[in-house]
């Protein structure tokens, strides 16, 4: 027998209001009511609608009913933030700017909040701050998650030698450079193929409609500020059981981009929907969440997986130009986001996950932490450390504000530190020199009990937005 399935057109039809029931309602029918006719739970409905007081005490219905029953005046009065907030852990407290821990006790004090931490490169940013994490009931804070949803590291490691990287260097950068296009306008003439943009939400979701067309082209392009693909190479010390790859060194090829417009237009949209619905202390207005039982709730995490399996695609799209041209098969691909929220147990409890410029580090899960231009980047091994909410650092995280960076170092302080790690770099500016950010070695000496190092990459070809050097 074919499931039911009830659409919110049908539901509108017979009189249900736009809002959160609608999606109740499609929840509810196509959990407890998917084998039954429609013309039975059709009639059904109505009558839950026509008089919703008389269902509130039904182990079903009741929850159509709650929504369906009149709001208090009160429901959009300023919500009050918790006097004393959740405790949350510091790594490398001593290494983070006073703004980023004030944003961390600001997200503390949500009445929504479960638990927290903040990472060793954190700094300053919209709602939580970069390198924070929160995890919350039911709900979903937009810029909890970030502009750039699902910003991610991918890293493809090849049985190639690394020598190959200064004796052919023309044929990799030639490469680097025909693989994608940087910007935040960039985008194809020609669309590439995947099946991420046959996702159903094209087509059901407004919002997403008119994006398709510019997110097909924008496929398999990065962005801008600190987004790159670079060549470099890769050395696994001793073979880790978890990542499998033999001790020795490698070429790497790591790319660190984002979901483009397609999640920067998610991100302003629902961020707007959920400051109207919760009206917080100013202080705290960007933290504003959406439950995750509410229509614009369900709609923002069907579309941010989306905007995470998008950028995912664009990484692959890249790497699979690249690996058709080097002839070869990476023995090895490590990925992960660090834009992104997660439905995780957090003691006995389902809870929501933010990860905002954090990666995930939960025990034996790969990651990638990179460095700068010109510093290493880390593959690391979760532990699964609970008082990290298990995650680690994105990165080293800025010490300069890019016109801070701007301003204070020189044309020629900047091309020296490139010149003495041996780097070629193709594009890039002063805003993400190697003097903007913190030492990395000293943001993975801080959270050692976070993460074990399995593997090293040193970038030697790197190439960013911006006019080549």
């Amino acid at each position: 027998m074919k499931k039911l399935r009830i659409e919110g057109k049908e539901l509108r039809a017979i009189g249900y209001p736009e809002g959160p029931v609608i999606s109740v309602v499609m929840n509810l029918v196509q959990k407890e009511y998917k084998h039954q006719s429609k013309e039975d739970v059709m009639e059904l409905l109505k009558k839950v609608l026509a008089s919703p007081v008389e269902y509130m005490g039904d182990a079903v219905l009741a929850l159509i009913a709650e929504k369906l029953m009149p709001k208090p005046k009160s429901e959009n009065a300023e919500i009050s933030l918790n006097q004393q907030g959740i405790q949350f852990n510091v790594f490398g407290q001593e290494h983070i700017e006073e703004g980023a821990m004030h944003q961390m006790y600001q997200a503390a004090k949500l009445p929504i909040s479960v638990a927290g931490a903040l990472m060793p490169d954190a700094h300053s940013g919209y709602g939580l701050p970069i390198g924070g994490v929160l995890a919350t009931k039911n709900a979903v804070i937009p810029y909890g998650v970030g502009v750039d949803i699902g910003c991610r590291m991918c890293l493809s490691i090849y049985d190639i030698d690394p020598k190959d990287l200064v004796q052919k260097e023309n044929f990799f950068t030639r490469e680097l450079l025909e693989a994608t296009l940087f910007g935040s306008g960039a985008q194809f003439d020609r669309a590439a193929d995947h099946e991420v943009m046959e996702n159903d939400l094209f087509r059901e979701l407004p919002l997403l409609k008119h994006l398709h067309g510019r997110a097909w082209k924008q496929l398999g392009t990065s962005g801008s500020g600190n987004h790159f693909v670079e060549f470099g190479v890769v050395e696994i010390g001793e073979k880790d059981a978890v990542l499998g790859v033999e001790a020795g060194k490698y070429v790497g090829l790591l790319s660190h981009s984002g979901s483009r417009a397609l999640g920067a237009t998610i991100a302003n949209h629902y961020t707007k929907l959920a400051i109207s619905k919760r009206r917080l202390p100013q202080q705290a207005k960007n933290l504003a969440w959406l439950q995750l039982d509410e229509e614009e709730g369900i709609e923002y995490w069907n579309a941010m997986n989306l905007a995470g399996d998008y950028a995912s695609a664009c990484h692959h799209i890249i790497h699979a130009k690249i690996a058709k041209q080097l002839g070869r098969r990476p023995v090895k691909m490590v990925e992960n986001h660090h834009n992104f929220a997660w439905k995780e147990e957090w003691e006995g409890q389902q809870v929501i996950v933010h990860r905002k410029g954090a990666t995930p580090a939960g025990k034996n899960v790969l990651g990638i932490i990179p460095g700068s231009m010109t510093a290493p980047g880390f593959i690391v091994k979760g532990k699964g450390e609970m008082a990290a909410v298990n995650s680690a650092s994105h990165g080293a995280g800025r010490k300069m504000s890019r016109t801070r960076a701007m301003e204070a170092v020189s044309d020629k302080q900047f091309k020296e530190e490139v010149e003495k790690h041996g780097v070629k770099l193709l594009g890039g500016g002063k805003d993400e020199s190697p003097f903007a950010y913190k030492d990395i070695e000293v943001v993975m000496q801080s959270q050692k009990a976070l993460v074990d190092v399995v593997g090293k990459f040193t970038p030697k070809i790197v190439k960013m937005d911006g006019a080549k050097h």
